[in-house]
């Protein structure tokens, strides 16, 4: 199998890399590197079945591949609000140019999409049916927006031009190589605690989010591209609910920290509760996390302190 990862210098998509290539495939990861890494797939680079091609995906591209990861585009707020027209570009663009490649050489097609696409839900927890509470106008409408755009174009080339595809909303994902100023909330309390600082939550601390490794993430998107005569969407994401207070309690705890917990203003559109009902993913892939969330940050903070040169707990 000859598979594409869009994004695939980044934290979920150098993940994905490995799997593919630890499984047999070539796998060919095009990245522009804008919040990707050489560093990620480093370790990759002498693999005879890999390569790396530095590539914008809203520019198109002619490549001979069976099957199309695409994860391409900026996942925390710091990045895609950094230029929000080019993330709704990669969203729209980005999408249209795979989606094209896809129907040329009748390849099958993933769309990483995001629980962001039910934006602040009126529905707990959120199934695949529910059609989310999103803010057209607000800040993060590029994204949310942009990934809705990217589902509703997944599904349109597959009534119209029977294109295989498959569209998995990934919730919270945390893990090694995530950088450590993407804005995401594990990487901020992470590095906080690690340096001693004030964690800063943003609101009472109340709202509510499930975080899931990404190991088990990536066995999700791989088995979701496996299944046959299934498009999705479906949700990957964990089903335990934690609040952004006991996320930071915790993290304090397991870095042995002496930070404290400082509260700022809310930010705007910034979701109340948020935790997937994964009873699909149950169903048709034999597929549920199995990382504590304990054991999780634990491996997750050792990265964090190779990454700032700090010397293991």
């Amino acid at each position: 199998m000859r598979a594409l990862v869009t994004g695939g210098a980044g934290f979920l998509g150098s993940h994905l890399c490995e799997r593919l290539l630890a499984e047999g495939a070539e796998v060919i990861c095009l990245d522009n590197f804008f919040s990707g890494r050489r560093s990620n797939i480093k370790h990759l680079m002498s693999h005879p079945n890999f390569e790396v091609i530095r590539h914008d995906i809203v520019q198109p591209i002619w490549l001979e591949v069976d099957r199309i990861f695409h994860l391409a585009c900026p996942a925390s707020p710091v990045h895609y609000q950094f230029n929000p027209v080019k993330t709704v570009k990669t969203n729209v663009m980005g999408t249209i140019n795979m989606l094209g490649l896809a129907k040329r050489v009748k390849a099958r097609i993933l769309l990483t999409s995001t629980s962001e696409v039910y934006g602040d839900p009126k529905e707990h927890p959120q199934k695949e049916s529910y059609w989310g509470n999103v803010n057209p106008v607000g800040v993060r409408s590029c994204y949310d927006e942009g990934k809705r755009v990217a589902e509703c174009l997944m599904m349109d080339y597959h009534r119209q031009n029977k294109v295989e595809v498959r569209i998995a909303r990934v919730f919270n994902t945390y893990g090694p190589r995530m950088l450590a100023d993407d804005g995401r909330v594990v990487s901020n309390f992470c590095v906080a605690a690690l340096r001693g600082e004030d964690i800063e939550i943003y609101g009472d601390g109340n709202q509510t989010r499930s975080f899931a490794y990404v190991s088990d993430i990536i066995d999700g998107l791989m088995k979701l591209m496996n299944v046959e005569d299934f498009c999705g969407p479906v949700n990957l994401g964990s089903p335990e609910e934690f609040t952004i207070k006991e996320l930071a309690d915790l993290v304090i705890e397991l870095a042995n920290s002496s930070s404290k917990v400082v509260f700022r203003p809310p930010r705007p559109d910034d979701p109340h509760r948020r935790r997937p009902d994964i009873s699909l993913a149950k169903e048709i892939l034999n597929w549920s996390p199995t990382t504590p969330l304990r054991e999780g940050l634990k491996r997750t903070l050792e990265h964090f302190r190779r990454e700032l040169g700090l010397q293991s707990a």
